[in-house]
C-alpha cells in the first residue's frame, strides 16, 4: 500500500507569547511535531508492506524528519504557514495527496493542537476516516484497524482509500540515530508552494480579537498553626457557598 504521513503540520499552543492584554503573537511559531506524528509514522510502517511511504509537511523547517522513520520521499509546502482555520490548513494538505497521487492511506496525528484538520482533510478527499487510532495491519486489501472509543477499544475492517487520524499511547520509544538522520537528507524532497498546488482557499475563519480568562486571585492559609488554618479553610469555603 501506498502510504501518505502528514506530519509538522500544527503549531504548538506552547510557542504562543500571550500578552497581559491576552493577545496571542504566533510569529515565533513554527510547525512542530507531536507525539501523535511519531505514531502515525510508525503505524505507517507497519501497514505500508514494502509500499511506498511519502512524507508530506507545511511550513520551512526541517523536512527529514519522517524520511528518517522510513519514508521513502517526501514532499514539503514550503509557504503554508501556521492558520486559525482547521479547514484552510486541511484543504493545504488534500492538495498534496492529490499531488502525490495514488495513496491507499493517509495518516496524520490526531492532534489535540488543531482537532478539526484530521476530518476537514478526509472531507476534502472525500475519503472516510477513522479517528483515535492506536494500530492497524493489512488483512487482505483492506486494513484491520484498532481505535480508542469511550468505552475501550474498537476493531474496524475498513477499505481504501481512508484517513486514518493516529493518536499515541506513549512518546517515541527510540528516536533516529546519527546514521539515520544522515541517510534520511539523501532521500527525495520536493519543495512546492500553495500556489503551485492550485490551493486558492483563504479560510472563513478571522480573529477578530482575544481576551485572557476571568481569574480569581488564590487565598493562601498559613499552615504553621493548623488549628487556626482549618478555621480559615471552614471559613472560607463557607463564604464561597461550598459548605
Amino acid at each position: 500500500m501506498k502510504c501518505v504521513i502528514a506530519f509538522k503540520w500544527a503549531k504548538n499552543p506552547q510557542d504562543a507569547r500571550v500578552s497581559a492584554d491576552g493577545t496571542v503573537d504566533w510569529r515565533s511559531a513554527k510547525m512542530s511535531v507531536s507525539d501523535d506524528d511519531t505514531a502515525a509514522a510508525a503505524v505507517a510502517r507497519d501497514i505500508a508492506g514494502g509500499g511506498d511511504v511519502v512524507g508530506l509537511t507545511l511550513g520551512d523547517g526541517d523536512a527529514t524528519w519522517a524520511a528518517a522513520r522510513g519514508a521513502t520521499s517526501t514532499v514539503s509546502v514550503t509557504d503554508a504557514g501556521p492558520n486559525p482555520d482547521g479547514a484552510a490548513t486541511a484543504a493545504v494538505l488534500e492538495a498534496g495527496v492529490r499531488h502525490i497521487g495514488d495513496a491507499d492511506v493517509v495518516l496524520i496525528g490526531d492532534c489535540l493542537w488543531d482537532p478539526t484538520v484530521p476530518v476537514s482533510l478526509a472531507a476534502q478527499l472525500g475519503w472516510p476516516a477513522l479517528a483515535g487510532v492506536l494500530s492497524a495491519a493489512t488483512n487482505g486489501d483492506q486494513l484491520r484497524v484498532t481505535r480508542r472509543t469511550a468505552a475501550g477499544t474498537q476493531v474496524v475492517q475498513v477499505s481504501t482509500p481512508v484517513v486514518l487520524a493516529v493518536s499515541a499511547q506513549r512518546a517515541e520509544a527510540k528516536t533516529p540515530g546519527m546514521k539515520e538522520i544522515l541517510a534520511a537528507r539523501k532521500k527525495p524532497l520536493e519543495k512546492i508552494t500553495i500556489a503551485a498546488l492550485g490551493v486558492t482557499t483563504d479560510g472563513g475563519v478571522r480573529v477578530r480579537g482575544t481576551t485572557l480568562p476571568e481569574a480569581v486571585a488564590a487565598r493562601v492559609i498559613d499552615g504553621s498553626d493548623p488549628p487556626a488554618a482549618v478555621e480559615q479553610l471552614l471559613a472560607a469555603l463557607r463564604s464561597e457557598g461550598v459548605l
